[in-house]
Parts: C-alpha cells; structure tokens; sequence
C-alpha cells in the first residue's frame, strides 16, 4: 500500500447558482481523474430556501457535497453582509483543519469566496484563483476579486486583458495559465435546448419577444437598487406584448428590495412574466440561445450571451470595466436611456450585424480540462508559498 501514488485533494468551494455552472465541467473533469481527491464544500446561496436550496441540484448532478456551510445571515444590509463574512471566516478554518486539503480552487469576486480565500491564506493552503482581473467598477467585488488575486499563487484569467491585469497587481507571470472562461465549455459541451423545447420545459411562449432580465444590486452606490430597478419595469410596461423571463437576484445587500419588487411586478403580469429562483446552467443558457435581448446587468450578458449572438442591453455601471462584445448596448439607468436600448436591440439591423461578430471571448470545451491538469501537476511546495511581487516595469532611479 505505500507504494500508492496520494491523490492531489482539490478542494473547490461554490456559493451561488451562477458559479457553480462556471465550474460545472471542472468538477466534473476532477472527479473523474483518478489522481485527483475532489472536496466539494457548498456555502451561501446554495443553502437558502429563498434561493431554491440549490445544493440539491448539485446532490441531483452526482457530487458528494464534502461540507454544508451555513453563513448567509436573512438581512441583506451592508451590516449583515459583514456578519456573514465574519461567520465565514470561522467556519472555512475549522472546514480546512477537517479536510486538510493541498489546494483550494475558488472562482470570482464575491464576498462568500473571499471568506473561504482569507481562512485558506491563513492555514497556508496554496490557492488558484479562477476569473481574477476583471472589472466591475459598480461593486464591491471589484475589490474583493483583487484582494483574492493578492492571496492566490496559482491564477486563471479568463483573457489577456485579464491577464495583463493580474501582471499588473504584481503577480508572478510563471504562475498564470490563462486558457480562458471554463464557463463557456458550457456552451461547447451542453447541447442546449432549441425553442421549442425549452417552451415545453418551461411552459411558457417565447413568441413575440421574449426579453431575460437579470437584474443585481448595485453595491457600491448607496442604495440605488429601487430607482434604477422601477425605471427598468417602468420600461417593460412599454412593450406590452413582450414575453418577461425574471431570475433571482444575488444574496448583495439591497438583493430583497429586488426580489420584492419582482414578485410584485410577476404577480401583476401573469400572462407575460414569469419568475425563477434557480433555473440552472442548462435552462438559462437555452433560455438566452432563444430569447431576443439579455437585459440586466448580470455578466452572463456580456460573456455567454455574445457568443450565442443575443443582443444584451447592460444597464448602469455594475459591469462597468469588463470586455464588451459588439452584441452589449450600454445604456444608463434611467426610462430613455433603457428603452432607446431596447428598441435598437430589436431591430433587424442590429440583429443582422451579430451574425458576423467575433465574440471577444470563445471556447473549445477544453477550457476545464486545462485547468484541471494544471491543478493535477502544479508542483506545491515550501517555493510555491513564498510570493514575490513582480516588477512589470522596473523603475528608474531618480
């Protein structure tokens, strides 16, 4: 038995719908290795009613959930949020002591995951970071997204601007694999539904227009969540005919003045709108393969919405900083600003154009794959802990 090659513990830890479907194909692709332990720990949203209790869906995909960790208090105030890191913290230590793993893989910016970051960084747990530097100047994940980066020692940009944005925080260049976004595997490998069968699972007509709205609080502006989200259903009033598909929006401070305001807006519209805490990774990315417009301001609008050529109308300045494909039309918060946005995403100028775009980010469906051999082969030592800061431009002495 000592002769026995040890698996590599990988320990990957998913808070949301939205980045557990960005690292689906990831954890497929490291369960399924044989030289690799995959450690699975579930937090945040995945754990609420409110959110659908999405660890079941995880369960239903054949994963064994290692630890269940519950630190998402009800309020959604800059206040609670705060608390919720807190009891995060203290939770991701004593998981980490229990599962001892040799790397932690987390994805994104939000402030579950920063828990999880700051908890591993001080166990000496080496961490890869998937999706550092972006940018997203409306929230509070821009910073959250650089300081997991700073306390990472293996990075995944999804681009070379990304890329060249990690460099510039002062990583090392030998450390950085930039394959791309795993997430877009999703649409190389899912064989998403066609219109009329995602009308049949949903039960709901996607004709004359169907628009997805995917609207998240804006946290770095104070509370502008309400305004901008009324002027938005303001907006849709004027497109009667129009088919409404609502998802939920994120556990962000001010999240539930949105779902109030949703579930108010749905109940007064039933004949056109329809609501969803958790459609899942399949059915929302066949949901934007046929709808018309993207409208919102989630990422999936400016990353999975461009390379299926669906127009996406990106409201305010939460995503403000990203790559924008030609398919984005920006617009401000206000009523003018938003239907202008929406009447050009329909027209069938517009539309045409998308057929010829070079969508700024793209995928083989070997993203994941990538990945996870370099999970597999990275050598972790005493040298790999030990961060240097990376002069990109060294400078001149005066």
């Amino acid at each position: 038995m000592s002769g026995l090659k040890q698996q590599r513990r990988v320990c990957v830890v998913t808070g949301s719908r939205a980045d557990y479907g960005l690292l689906y194909w990831l954890l497929i692709e490291l369960k399924s290795d044989p030289d690799i332990e995959l450690q699975l720990v579930v937090t945040g949203m995945h754990l609420s009613p409110v959110f659908g209790l999405t660890y079941r869906v995880i369960e239903e995909d054949g994963f064994l959930i290692n630890e269940k960790l519950e630190m998402l208090l009800a309020g959604d105030t800059l206040g609670s949020i705060t608390k919720s890191m807190g009891i995060g913290m203290i939770s991701f230590a004593q998981t980490f002591d229990r599962l001892k793993p040799d790397i932690l893989v987390v994805l994104g910016d939000r402030y579950e995951i920063f828990s999880a970051a700051i908890a591993a960084m001080n166990s000496q747990i080496p961490i890869a970071h998937i999706a550092g530097g972006e940018a997203s100047e409306g929230m509070i994940d821009e910073a959250i997204r650089h300081s997991i980066t700073k306390m990472a020692y293996i990075h995944f940009p999804g681009g070379e601007k990304q890329r060249q944005r990690v460099l510039q925080l002062g990583e090392d260049p030998s450390r950085i694999y930039c394959f791309g976004k795993p997430g877009l595997d999703n649409i190389r490998r899912l064989n998403l539904l066609d219109r009329e069968a995602i009308e049949r699972e949903l039960d709901f007509s996607f004709e004359p227009n169907t628009f997805i709205i995917t609207f998240h609080p804006v946290t770095l502006e104070d509370n502008t969540s309400k305004v901008q989200f009324q002027a938005l259903l303001s907006v849709l009033d004027n497109f009667p005919e129009s088919r409404l598909i609502f998802t939920f929006p994120n556990s962000d401070a001010y999240g539930n003045i949105i779902l109030t305001m949703i579930n108010e807006y749905v109940a007064s519209n039933k004949s056109r709108a329809r609501m969803f805490a958790n459609l899942g990774q399949f059915r929302y990315l066949s949901c934007v393969k046929n709808a018309h417009v993207i409208i919102g301001n989630s990422s999936s609008g400016l990353i999975e919405a461009p390379l299926l050529r669906v127009p996406t109308v990106n409201i305010g300045d939460r995503q403000r900083g990203r790559v924008s494909a030609d398919s984005v039309i920006n617009c401000d918060a206000s009523v003018r600003g938003i239907t202008k946005a929406i009447n050009k995403a329909l027209t069938s100028e517009f539309r045409e154009k998308l057929k010829d775009m070079v969508p700024p980010h793209n995928s083989d469906g070997k993203i994941s794959i990538r990945i996870k051999n370099t999970l597999k082969t990275v050598e972790i030592n005493k040298e790999l802990m030990k961060k240097r800061f990376y002069e990109v431009v060294k400078t001149i002495p005066v």
